[in-house]
């Protein structure tokens, strides 16, 4: 009955971490110039993040690991930008460098 009791215990001690066990990840980026920003967000299907920035810099963790959309809305005379495409792997920081909105 006690070893009986012992591997429910075990058993259950597994179950509990792999559904406490969370896979993410991160992204981080800049974009100038900042007179130029008005929105960015994260797009991934249907979830959508409005990302707040410092200084144009951004950083967004417990991302879940999938693929994203950046989408920086801008102030006239500056362009829309869009990146796709931007993978975020687990337990990684995507960096997606730095973005130079255009003038039209």
């Amino acid at each position: 009955m006690k070893h009986l009791q012992i591997v429910a215990l075990i058993f259950m001690s597994v179950i509990i971490l792999a559904f406490k066990t969370q896979y993410t990840g991160a992204m981080q980026g800049t974009i100038l110039p900042l007179e130029g920003i008005q929105e960015i967000r994260v797009i991934a299907g249907p979830d959508t993040i409005k990302v707040t920035h410092s200084n144009g810099t951004f950083v967004l963790k417990n991302l879940p690991p999938k693929t994203y959309t950046v989408m920086v809305k801008a102030i006239p005379p500056y362009l829309d930008y869009t990146l796709n495409d931007v993978a975020v792997i687990d337990s990684a920081t995507t960096d997606i460098g730095q973005i130079k909105l255009l003038q039209e």
